[in-house]
């Protein structure tokens, strides 16, 4: 039997009224919004809940948690629900990532303004949300010879193989890049105050074949299944680009 839980958190919308919440150190739970009053999607709240240690709690109020705020825009938004969604889809219930709750939290306020900043941005949670999870392999070396990466040489990251140097025309990560990542992975693990801001440049290095690659790695750990937030925002991007009706 769990009490009621007084604690900050991010807001993961689902349905108008069932919410999933990003507890932080007590993991995601879905919550029954019964009032809107000072409900905010995307933004940090410290929220009140109530109920047993079944699958729904109560959410018995929100409040602005602090902090800096994230103000999406227009197609800004696609990414943060993008977001949203990879949690809601690759963490459990009740498993706790407190840092990767701190880490969202800078990823929404890193969207919009500058496309360059916003792909890092959701490079770097992509990494992390795959670390975290325990499915990303070590980018210092491959995975299957543990030969130790080299830069000049380019290597990919496949689903069932791990870091492997690339075959012509694969997508591929230069090896001074993957050297830079594994060695912003290693501050965050070490909780550096800076390596958040380092796994960005590193992001930004290549950020069109990372893009491909982790990509793949979502794709094939999600079982295959579809991510709707994408689906959704390429008809609506179709639906802009092809001509008026007469």
């Amino acid at each position: 039997m769990i009490g009621p839980l007084a604690v900050d958190a991010q807001i993961l919308p689902r349905q108008p009224f069932l919410v999933k919440a990003d507890l932080g150190q007590h993991g995601l739970r879905r919550l029954v919004v019964r009032q809107a009053g000072g409900f905010q999607p995307v933004q940090a709240q410290f929220v009140r809940s109530r109920g047993d240690d079944g699958e729904v709690r109560t959410l018995r109020n929100a409040e602005w948690g602090g902090g800096a705020v994230a103000a999406l825009r227009g197609a800004e938004w696609f990414a943060a629900f993008y977001l949203n969604e990879l949690l809601l889809r690759l963490l459990a219930r009740d498993d706790p990532h407190p840092r990767l709750f701190d880490a969202y939290a800078a990823t929404l306020c890193s969207l919009g303004g500058n496309e360059l900043r916003s792909e890092a941005a959701l490079r770097a949670f992509e990494l992390l949300l795959l670390r975290e999870t325990g499915v990303l392999p070590e980018l210092a070396r491959t995975t299957q010879t543990q030969e130790p990466v080299v830069a000049g040489t380019r290597y990919a990251l496949r689903a069932e193989q791990g870091l492997v140097a690339a075959a012509a025309g694969e997508a591929a990560l230069e090896g001074a890049v993957c050297l830079e990542l594994a060695a912003a992975l290693e501050c965050w693990a070490v909780q550096s105050p800076a390596a958040l801001q380092a796994l960005h440049s590193a992001c930004a290095r290549e950020l069109q074949p990372l893009k491909s690659l982790l990509r793949s790695q979502l794709h094939y750990h999600l079982g295959g299944a579809l991510l709707r937030t994408r689906q959704v925002a390429l008809d609506t991007q179709r639906l802009l680009d092809s001509p008026p009706s007469r």
